[in-house]
């Protein structure tokens, strides 16, 4: 039995199982490369395995460390094989051209448009707030992170922020996966400010923090 299924082999997934590794959880990667997937799975360690997108994910939670479109494409791949799991969305549509929009229709998130193509799976947005430097620390400024929690499942929010717990970071849940919408909007405007040359101290480690 896998815990975690990460597909993707970039920063985020490096990330993300890093903070699965710190937590105990065993790991599966599965990559359109198997070749990045089986170097990231060595470079993490644990109980870690990898694969290719011929492979199934056998996660009870399936990320995926994806942008907006490759993620679309995966879910559209898998399809009823992710029926009964946990799936985290991570993306963000936001126009990288400009900074100044997302990419989704008004009133819809991509995490929302995930879950249509997975009518089967239990979809939860997640770790969209986290840039993948502090994340793979788990804390910045002393602090643990803040996960953002968004979905229609209370026991796949549950499951979520039991792993974010575990991995030494503060889960949030927000409420439905509609509020997917408010994550990512705020997001587009912190990732505006990071790129923004005003702003030359920003490094692409910021995000959000709620101080109680």
């Amino acid at each position: 039995m896998t815990d975690i299924t990460i597909i993707g082999s970039g920063n985020m997934a490096r990330a993300i199982g890093t903070r699965a590794v710190a937590a105990g959880r065993s790991l599966q990667i599965l990559s359109r490369s198997p070749e990045h997937a089986a170097k990231l799975a060595a470079e993490l360690g644990g109980d870690t395995a990898s694969g290719g997108l011929g492979d199934i994910p056998e996660g009870d939670i399936v990320v995926l460390a994806l942008y907006f479109e490759p993620a679309k494409e995966v879910a559209t791949h898998y399809g009823d094989t992710l029926s009964g799991k946990t799936v985290v969305d991570i993306s963000n549509p936001v126009n990288a051209d400009t900074f100044d929009s997302l990419t989704v229709e008004p009133g819809s998130s991509a995490a929302e448009e995930i879950a249509a193509l997975l009518p089967g799976a239990e979809v939860v947005k997640a770790f969209n707030t986290t840039f993948a430097g502090p994340l793979a620390a788990g804390a910045k400024g002393g602090m643990p992170l803040d996960v953002f929690i968004a979905s229609d499942s209370g026991d796949a929010a549950n499951a979520v922020a039991s792993f974010a717990a575990a991995a030494g970071l503060r889960p949030l849940k927000v409420g439905g996966l509609r509020h997917a919408r408010e994550l990512e909007g705020f997001e587009l405007i912190v990732m505006a400010l990071q790129a923004n040359p005003a702003y030359e101290s920003f490094d692409w480690t910021a995000g959000p923090k709620i101080i109680d």
